[in-house]
């Protein structure tokens, strides 16, 4: 495990072995060896977990231009919070790797219906789309797209200082592929 994560440390700046415990807030409870993410987007770091034990962690991540939301609408440029899974890998993302989540959840729709972001019809036409496909719909009012990349062709120094994206969470380029490396489909990601 130490000589794992020497490597990858090496490998990826910002990859430490992380001394952050997991929230007490957690809305749901890990396997003992289940490996799993934490988005603190508070300390602008994620940890990755396996059960309740760090692993690892990568500072300097950013996320949305205006924040983050409990709900968001398409659009507006804030990183949803919540739990969600990786769905979805694209190694040939304009941003270097992106790692989808599997957002927006069946309860990110209800929640956003119940607190009115959404109308009911826009909510049943989620549903609808969402037992059609079998995965979440990406064009939706909730808007879509979301998940972990790097910053690709942008620039590094913007990145360490701007909260920048559309409703992702970003990392650098060798962050994300050491992330990447760590997790894979079906990873529970939780943002805070």
């Amino acid at each position: 495990m130490a000589r794992l994560l020497l490597c990858l440390a090496l490998l990826a700046p910002g990859l430490l072995a992380a001394q952050q415990e997991p929230p007490n807030d957690l809305p749901f409870k890990p396997e003992d060896d289940e490996r799993w993410v934490l988005v603190d987007t508070d300390t602008y770091r994620i940890t990755v977990f396996e059960g309740d034990r760090p692993f690892a962690h990568f500072e300097n991540l950013a996320v949305g231009r205006y924040g983050t939301a409990e709900t968001r609408r398409r659009g507006d440029r804030t990183t949803p919070l919540g739990k969600f899974r990786i769905n979805r890998i694209n190694e040939e993302s304009q941003y270097h790797l992106f790692l989808g989540l599997n957002y927006p959840s069946l309860e990110n729709a209800r929640k956003a219906r119940d607190d009115g972001t959404i109308d009911q019809e826009e909510y049943l036409d989620f549903l609808d789309d969402f037992a059609r496909l079998g995965r979440p719909p990406q064009r939706t009012a909730l808007g879509g797209h979301i998940g972990i990349h790097g910053v690709g062709d942008g620039d590094v120094r913007f990145h360490r200082h701007v909260n920048w994206t559309d409703g992702c969470v970003a990392l650098e380029d060798d962050q994300v592929e050491a992330l990447a490396s760590l997790v894979g489909i079906g990873t529970r990601v939780y943002i805070r």
